[in-house]
């Protein structure tokens, strides 16, 4: 090894954020593996690398023992011997170096230090890609489509790490997590939302989705600053992808809005994002704590005339105008079951005459 072999590490300490120290640890452990197969494996040998110069040195390490010559174990020296041979100062426990460098060794350090950095750089880039999407669970990213296959759709995604060193890896959205008819298109950009990155023998999984309420919430959060700093919450939300959303908000200022900030001036915020999920209809709904006034308003875009509350069992009676029945209902159920999910109660709905004929009967 030499120089510029150092200069090598460098830049791999920086483009890639693996610790030279680490390196030259594993470094010094592959030599001393190379030394071991090429010359015998009965040494005790230290090997030690010269951080500015690449030079390899290769030591015989022997300890000092009070023991009869034919005692002695692997890498020991009995104390008349050390003091005989090398000194009359060592004492008993002290280790005996001794350099034993090959003269051919460069070369088999060379081609051990290759294999060695090929193979670290391919462990400690695993090991980033998985801590860096780690933090990045529950967030959205934005990727490129790459290539489709059984079902899934993978994903190119980029990011900027900790140490400021750009990222690349492929994450998966898999067929539960797309969202109905939307194109899929190779080299088309898209967000998706983290949802979970394990360890694996090979790359890291990292699995993303367009389904996720959290991709709604997420979207909200950089679309309205109100969301960003707090002042306006999302409380829930319940989503059928690619179809409709529902979501509950509240202001923690009387003075602001909690629907209007969403909505933005002219609609532009949540139309940017309708643009986003490809035209998904999204409720916007105001949190009460009132479960009467909530379950009331979640079953917009629906007029509800009263809610008969059972606290004991979570359920709800609503009672709507006949002409506003299909409405509260929807298209097969959706929006009175949205409604339900949005406000975790259960919710029966009847229309003014059927309320009117069961209390008949």
């Amino acid at each position: 090894m030499n120089v510029e072999f150092i200069a090598a590490l460098d830049q791999i300490e920086r483009e890639k954020g693996i610790s030279k120290e680490i390196l030259f640890e594993a470094l010094e452990a592959a030599l001393l593996n190379a030394y071991k197969k090429n010359f015998g494996s009965s040494y005790n040998v230290r090997v030690l690398i010269d951080k500015e110069t690449g030079d390899v040195q290769v030591f015989s390490r022997k300890t000092v023992v009070n023991k009869y010559q034919y005692d002695l174990a692997e890498g020991e020296i009995t104390l008349e011997e050390a003091q005989e041979l090398y000194d009359m100062k060592y004492e008993v426990d002290d280790v005996i170096e001794t350099e034993v460098t090959p003269k051919n060794f460069g070369r088999i350090a060379a081609q051990a230090a290759r294999q060695m950095v090929i193979q670290k750089i391919k462990e400690a880039e695993k090991d980033i890609i998985y801590e860096e999407f780690l933090t990045r669970e529950s967030e959205i990213i934005t990727g490129e489509i790459s290539r489709a296959g059984k079902g899934n759709i993978y994903v190119n995604l980029s990011i900027i790490g900790s140490k400021d060193i750009t990222i690349n890896a492929e994450a998966t959205l898999p067929p539960s997590e797309q969202i109905p008819f939307e194109d899929y298109t190779p080299g088309k950009r898209l967000k998706v939302y983290v949802i979970e990155v394990k360890k694996t023998n090979n790359a890291p999984q990292i699995l993303v989705s367009r389904s996720h309420p959290g991709l709604v919430k997420r979207l909200f959060e950089s679309e309205v600053p109100e969301i960003f700093e707090g002042i306006v919450q999302i409380k829930s939300i319940s989503r059928e992808a690619g179809s409709r959303t529902k979501m509950a908000v509240y202001s923690a200022d009387e003075n602001v809005d909690p629907i209007g900030a969403c909505v933005g001036p002219k609609g532009q915020r949540v139309k940017n994002i309708v643009d986003e999920l490809k035209g998904e209809k999204i409720d916007i709904i105001k949190f009460s704590e009132d479960y009467s006034e909530f379950i009331s308003a979640s079953l917009s875009p629906s007029k509800v005339v009263s809610v008969e509350i059972n606290e004991e069992e979570k359920s709800a009676k609503v009672i709507v105008p006949d002409d506003k029945l299909s409405l509260a209902i929807g298209k097969e159920g959706q929006n009175a079951r949205l409604a339900a999910k949005l406000t975790n109660w259960k919710i029966d709905i009847k229309s003014e005459s059927q309320a009117k004929s069961e209390q008949g009967e």
